[in-house]
């Protein structure tokens, strides 16, 4: 799978969310979010079809969409592109760029250790 653009993470986002969705539901709900009108939604449910990133059924009149890829997917091979891409691969750089420019709260600072105690429990297993 090829990493989403921002305009396909839209219309993924509203699929996630809810569906099935028939195309006039989703064309509201991109009104909404992104003020695209009727005719780009359109086009992108087609693009987005024609890729294997969503389904496509008629029935009767309406077409109904179903995403083919689930949520959590997406979001790892994003994170993916973005690790390489931004911090060349060092999940390191990434945690140390987010610690230095933000303050951490208790519970963050908690939940990072019990994902690194579990990382490092599972590295010796």
């Amino acid at each position: 799978m090829k990493a989403l653009s921002e305009a396909e993470w839209n219309i993924m986002e509203s699929l996630w969310e809810d569906s099935p969705k028939v195309g006039s539901q989703i064309t509201a709900d991109m009104a909404v979010r992104t003020g695209w009108s009727r005719s780009t939604t359109l086009t992108m449910l087609k693009r987005m079809s024609e890729k294997g990133l969503i389904a496509c059924e008629n029935n009767g009149r309406m077409r109904t969409y179903i995403p083919l890829i689930e949520r959590e997917t997406a979001v790892k091979k994003e994170t993916e592109s973005f690790l390489k891409r931004v911090y060349h691969g060092s999940i390191s750089m990434l945690v140390s760029g987010f610690v230095e420019k933000q303050r951490l709260s208790q519970e963050e600072l908690a939940e990072l250790r019990e994902i690194l105690d579990k990382a490092e429990e599972e590295r010796y297993e």
